[in-house]
């Protein structure tokens, strides 16, 4: 049989711990998902570091797979005098096998199976969903459409389209994991399937940036309201608000609008939005907002830069 060479596959070195093969797979899942690579062999590499993860991740097969040694990639060779021991009892010609259907053989005995089984279980997909702010802050049902690995009539694996219906939780948030059980690949010989995971993008927005919980947005407001203080509509994502502005309100200034943000949890409590003051002066001026600036400017003792006078 051809010696695949699954750690060269996620590229890590034969040491790595499960959590640098975890984060190997999940990097390596992502670029080469059939449904997000432009690569011509993604669907192929998708499978190849599908094949290695469920190796390497499973302690007793990382093993096993251990003993049968280092050989260059797609070398062929013979298993150790062990194996053909350890499948004594069975008519099994292993060089007839590959190493996937070896190892599976190997997961199969180990738990009792029959050589007739053969069972394995599916892989497990993972996919990115886009999600709105108002999505998140509500909580929505909206579809998602992958393409999954399906049996034909002749037992070849094709891709095949499947529409689920989501369920995005109220207060969830940018890169939460969503199960979908028995939704991935299929399993094999009466195997069960394996999970789809969804996981949670969220679309940037034109008004509104996050952090955490919390909600920050630009408030515009006009020299004369940040002077002498105002009650302005501020849109927030449960809807419009009032908001009152402080005379002397100063640009940058942040001002909470406390529970407005987005929400902890199903039946959590809520962050705050921040509203940041950007004091807007008027591009144009008629006739008689000139005169008023222009009396304002004779009458005011304020002066911005008296901090400046003195320094060299």
């Amino acid at each position: 049989m051809k010696y695949v060479d699954y750690y060269k596959v996620l590229g890590v070195e034969r040491d790595a711990s499960e959590a640098d093969i975890k984060k190997a797979y999940r990097k390596l899942a992502h670029q080469y998902h059939p449904d997000i690579s432009k690569d011509a062999e993604a669907e192929t590499k998708f499978k190849e570091i599908a094949e290695a993860y469920a190796t390497l991740k499973d302690p007793e097969k990382r093993a096993a797979y251990d003993a049968l040694g280092s050989h260059r990639q797609n070398e062929e060779f013979v298993p150790p005098g062990q194996w053909q021991h350890y499948f004594h009892d069975q008519d099994m010609d292993l060089s007839d096998m590959d190493l996937a259907d070896l190892l599976a053989a190997f997961g199969a005995r180990r738990g009792g199976g029959s050589r007739s089984a053969f069972s394995q279980r599916g892989q497990d997909f993972e996919v990115e969903l886009p999600v709105t702010l108002e999505q998140l802050y509500s909580g929505a049902e909206t579809d998602l459409t992958v393409h999954v690995p399906e049996p034909d009539a002749q037992g070849m694996l094709r891709r095949t389209a499947k529409t689920y219906r989501i369920q995005v939780p109220r207060g969830a948030t940018e890169g939460q994991r969503l199960r979908l059980p028995a939704k991935g690949g299929p399993g094999l010989q009466g195997g069960p399937n394996g999970d789809l995971y969804v996981v949670l993008r969220v679309r940037p927005h034109s008004l509104y940036r996050v952090s955490g919980h919390d909600v920050y947005m630009d408030l515009p407001l006009a020299p004369w309201e940040a002077a002498l203080g105002a009650t302005v509509q501020v849109p927030t994502l449960g809807g419009m608000v009032e908001m009152q502005i402080p005379a002397g309100t100063v640009d940058g200034r942040k001002l909470r609008l406390a529970g407005r943000g987005l929400p902890t949890g199903v039946n959590g409590p809520q962050g705050d939005q921040f509203a940041v003051v950007q004091i807007v002066v008027p591009a144009t001026l008629n006739a008689e907002e000139r005169s008023l600036f222009e009396q304002l400017a004779k009458v005011s003792r304020f002066d911005p830069r008296s901090h400046l006078k003195g320094v060299r």
